[in-house]
This record gives structure tokens, sequence and C-alpha cells, in this order.
């Protein structure tokens, strides 16, 4: 086997063994043991995955397809393997969610010491990086909805951890709800290419401009398309799917950081990426996928601006961020798309885990008006949100600089709708530095608040323990390095690397990247000053009430009139005007009507033999007579 296919099958089956063997040990392996086994196996992952980048840099072929066995095969022709799909996309994915993941794993031995169920934990954490493994290296696209089912049952489980917390149990539930709808559009999708592909095909088609069997533009091209669209959008809590991930705060910290850093709301940027010969064939899909993107982009950042839990501002910048993503990939700028999606998850990941440590210090407070004066406590934490802040500001020379502009870029190269793209590429910029800097500032500005003086202690040292502390510098030094990978038009070494699964067809020129880069650096700074004047110059003012915010948008109530609200009337008028009295009035009846013919048969039990003979006679004349007749 070649290095590739060590590294592939290492990659994979390292987190589902670490799983595997922290649930089969159970209590025979120290709560302590479970952490690092998780740690380690995917630790492992990443290493398989730095093979297989290396084994495919080495190797003249850009795309190796490594099959097991024939997974599934009907009569009617369709057969789909067990296999990989190894090439410049997938070794990307696999980089980004086995090393983010293996660090938030790490960061977990530390911060979930002294819980009661370290190893349910820890097995859970190690299937969920599993099962986004598997949906990124999945060799076709059942693979890709196998591993997307269980990436939504891995994220149900870790929502859902505190299993004493009502809040936690509806979170879960809402979480896999609101996915389960878009897996089944996605499901429907897949069964209309079954339907129509020579073949019965669910294999990826890679490069080229077309989908065997499938027109551009038409009906099925259409409705494929829009079927991913929705599954995409579901699991990247995107416009009007996106009212679970807030909700997805009440789990532990590092899950809420490899939910929205490494894994689960990636997969739908993934998704259209590897997909993106499809979505070429329906171009108005496309553009659907860009605006809702920008649409969220706005709309979360303008929720965050009235947000008071610390882990949920964060949330929202999540939501806000994989919107530019979803531009991106709407306008044929997958490459850029991605580019941002890594650097992402090391600023996002950065933020998650050093709010944990916050979180941590002060007794699990989560409330950002309750603290205050954290900057002398706590310096390095307060260093590492400041280099996450201006990562997610997109403030050069942080990682999000050089990925966030070159998305605005191709935006304002795309034409007249890519201008209205690009106006909310840069109002989310601007509200990106409010919120942002909002956080920052009430939590570490000022004077030590009275319940940061009552209640701050560190947790296992003097701002956390190494197992903590380790994984937030490495990725501190990631979001302040790692955008130096690109820099268009001067060099784009990502780019060329995804030239041939994920091309990208919305170059931007140079004037385009020079105004996108001014105008957001420019409106990141004024939104940072915006906040330096509300919340350090004038002492936090009190904040007024915005009702369409604080409601976020009314989603979530107006969900509950038109589907939980209507779903209970129905059921109460079909109680009433069907169950009642059809159903349930009808038992008495039958019962009733039952007794009464059995009474008024027995006058026919009379006990007495000439009687019987009687009736067989008669019985057996009348049967003659109709078999003569119809004769």
């Amino acid at each position: 086997m070649t290095a590739i296919g060590v590294g592939a099958w290492l990659c994979l089956l390292a987190p589902l063994a670490g799983a595997a063997l922290i649930t089969l040990g159970g209590n025979l392996i120290p709560r302590r043991g479970a952490g690092l086994l998780a740690t380690a196996s995917t630790a492992v992952a990443f290493v398989g995955a730095v093979l297989c980048f290396f084994g495919l840099h080495a190797s003249n072929s850009t795309e190796h397809n490594l099959r097991a066995w024939t997974w599934l095969s009907t009569g009617l022709g369709y057969k789909t393997s067990l296999g990989l799909l190894i090439d410049p996309l997938s070794v990307l994915m696999m980089l980004i969610v086995a090393g983010v993941g293996s660090l938030i794993v790490a960061y977990s031995v530390g911060y979930m010491h002294g819980e009661n169920e370290e190893r349910r934990y820890f097995a859970y954490m190690a299937l969920f990086v599993f099962s986004m493994l598997l949906l990124v290296m999945g060799g076709n696209l059942l693979l890709l909805l196998a591993g997307w089912g269980m990436v939504g049952l891995s994220s149900y489980l870790l929502i859902g951890f505190y299993q004493d917390r009502p809040s936690a149990i509806a979170a879960a539930k809402k979480a896999f709800v609101m996915n389960a709808f878009g897996d089944a559009t996605m499901a429907l999708a897949l069964f209309l290419l079954i339907w129509k592909v020579p073949g019965h095909s669910l294999s990826y088609v890679v490069s080229g401009d077309a989908w065997p069997g499938i027109g551009p533009n038409g009906w099925v091209a259409n409705l494929v398309a829009l079927g991913l669209l929705g599954g995409a959008l579901a699991k990247s809590a995107q416009l009007p799917l996106q009212t679970w991930l807030p909700d997805a705060m009440e789990g532990p910290t590092p899950v809420s950081a490899l939910i929205h850093a490494a894994t689960m709301v990636t997969a739908g940027v993934y998704l259209i990426a590897r997909t993106h010969v499809l979505f070429a064939l329906a171009p108005h899909v496309a553009q659907l996928a860009a605006g809702l993107g920008a649409a969220t982009l706005v709309m979360a950042g303008l929720i965050a601006l009235v947000q008071t839990d610390i882990k949920r501002v964060i949330a929202y910048s999540t939501m806000s961020q994989i919107g530019y993503m979803f531009l991106a990939a709407g306008i044929g700028a997958y490459a850029n798309g991605m580019f941002h999606l890594m650097t992402h998850a090391f600023f996002k990941a950065l933020l998650f885990l050093a709010s944990g440590i916050v979180i941590h210090a002060l007794a699990g407070e989560q409330d950002i008006r309750q603290m205050g004066g954290l900057r002398k406590l706590m310096p390095f934490t307060w260093l590492c949100f400041w280099i996450g802040g201006l990562a997610l500001v997109g403030i050069p020379p942080f990682a999000g600089f050089f990925s966030k502009d070159s998305i605005l870029a191709a935006a304002l190269d795309a034409g007249t709708y890519g201008y209205v793209l690009f106006a909310a590429g840069l109002a989310g910029a601007f509200l990106t530095g409010v919120y942002t800097f909002r956080m920052i500032f009430l939590v570490f500005g000022g004077e030590k608040s009275a319940f940061v003086s009552e209640h701050f202690h560190p947790h296992g040292g003097k701002e956390g323990p190494p197992w903590m502390v380790l994984p937030v510098a490495v990725l501190a030094l990631l979001s302040v390095v790692g955008g130096f990978l690109q820099f268009a038009p001067a060099w784009h070494p990502l780019t060329d690397w995804l030239e041939g699964p994920a091309r990208t067809t919305a170059e931007a020129t140079n004037t385009a990247e020079l105004v996108a880069s001014t105008a957001a650096v420019l409106l990141g700074l004024a939104g940072m000053g915006v906040a330096w004047a509300i919340y350090v110059a004038k002492k936090r003012p009190a904040p007024r009430s915005l009702p369409l915010l604080q409601n976020l948008f009314y989603f979530d109530r107006a969900y509950d009139v038109v589907f939980y609200r209507a779903s209970d009337l129905v059921a109460t008028l079909l109680r009433r005007g069907v169950e009642e009295p059809v159903v349930l009035a009808s038992g008495d009846l039958v019962g009733d009507a039952t007794l009464r013919t059995g009474r008024e048969s027995t006058v026919l039990q009379t006990g007495l033999l000439r009687t019987y003979i009687l009736a067989l006679a008669v019985g057996v004349s009348v049967l003659v007579v109709v078999f003569l007749a119809v004769r």
C-alpha cells in the first residue's frame, strides 16, 4: 500500500478506534486516560493527513480512489464502493479537521478534568472527528451522506452532553430536527441523481464542465442543486435554517469550538465546493446560495451586537463568517471560500478556547456584563483574544485579512449582483469590528467588576493548566501566520492546489483586490473605534432595547407559529372532529352491536337434531339451485 493509502486509512480509522476503545474499556480506563486516548487518536489522524499531503504532492496524479470493497449492490445496476477519495480538496479538509480537532480534544483534557462523565465525553469527541473525516474523505455522495448523518448524531450527543439540564436537551433536539430537514432535502437530491444519472452512479465529478446525464439549467440540475443546498444551509446554520446554532452553546465549550471551527458548520461549504460542477449547471441556485450567505452574515452580525453570553457572541460570528464562505462558493470563488474556512478554523477555535479559560476562571459565568478588568488578571488570555479578534475583523497581518478580503474582491468583480454582495460583505466587516471588540472591551477592559473580585479563581494555574494553555498558544500562532499561505494576486498556492477539484471561476483583478482590502480594513477599524467610543470612552452605557435583534429577527417565534402551533391546532381539530366522535364513540357502538348480535343468534341454537338437519338440507338445496342456474 502506498503512503497515501496508509495515511488515508490511518486518518479515518484512528479516531474511530479511539472512540471504540474508550467505549468498550468503560471504567477500566481512567478518566484522564480516556482524554489522552482520544487526543492520541486524533493526533494520529493528523499524522495520516500529513502523510496524504506529502504523498499527493509527490504523486503524478492529483486524484486517488482507494476502494476497500463493494459496499452496496442492487439488481438495478447500482453499485457503490466503500472507498475514499484523496485529492487536494479532501486533504485540505483532513488537515483542518484532524489538526484543529486534535488541539481542541487536547484542550478538553484540562477543561473537562473533574467532570463525572469524562469517558463518555471523549468517546463522543473522537466519534465526532471520525464522522467529519468520513464526510470529507468518502469516495462518493452516499458515503458523504453517511458521514453527514453521523455528524448530526455526534452533535446531538455533545450538545446534550449535560443530560440533567433541560435547556441542553432542548438545544440538542432542536439541532437534530433542524438538520434532519436539510438531511431530507439532500437525500431526495441523491435519489434524483440515482434516477437520472446513467449507471445509477453517485460518484463525484471532480473536474470538467458537466455532470453525466444532467443538462445545464434544467429542472433536474436545479432540483438536485436545491436539495444539496438545503442540506448545506442546515448543517452550516445559514438562513433560513440557522436557529439551532446559538442554542448549541449549551454543550461544553470545547464542543462549541469543534462544531464551529473544525467540523459541522464547515460541512456545507465543503459540499458546495465538492459538487461545484453540479452547481455550475444550476447558476440560479448558486446565486441563491451567495445571496443567502450575504443575508446571513449581515443578520448574524446585527444579532451579535446585543448578545450578552460570551459564547453566543462568538457563535453568531461563526454564522456570519460562514456566510462569507457561502458568498464565495455561490459566485464560483471556491478556493477563496476554502481559504477562509481554513483561517476561520484557526481564529474561531482560538476565541472559543480562550473564552473557555475565562469561563473556568469565573466559576462557569458566561455573561459578559458580569465581567471586566480581566486584562491584568489574565494577560495571556487577553492577548489571545486580541489576536483572534483582529483576525476575525480582518486586520492585517492577521489571518482573516488575507482570506476574507479575497472573497470581497471576487464579489466586486462578479457584476451587478456582485456589487450587492460586496456591499453586504463590507457591512459585515463593520459589524464584526463592533461586536467583537464590544466583547473584548467588556470582558477585559475597565476595572474589576464585583463579580470578578468575588469569583475569579484560575483553573489549574495562573490562567489555566498546560493542557488548556498550550493548544490556545498554537492556535494564536496559526491565527497570526496562517494567512500568509496565500496573498492574491502576489502568490496563490492554495488556489493552484485546488485547481482540479474546486476550480475557482471568479478571479479578481488587482484593482478589485486593492479596493476590497482597503474598504474592508477601514470599515473594520471603524467598527473597533465605535466599540471603543461606546464601551470604553463612555464607560458602558445602559443597553437600549432593540426587540428585533433581541428576539433574533423573530425566526424562532415564526417557526413556532407556522410549524408547532399549526400542527397542534390540526391535531386538536382532528381529535375533536374525528377521533372522539368516530373512533372513541364507535368503540361502544361496535361493542353493543356485537353483544346484541350474540344474544339474537342464540335462538338458532335449539339443541334439537331435527332442526339442524333441516337447516343443512335447506343450505344444500340452495347451493344445488345456484350451481344449476350458473351452469
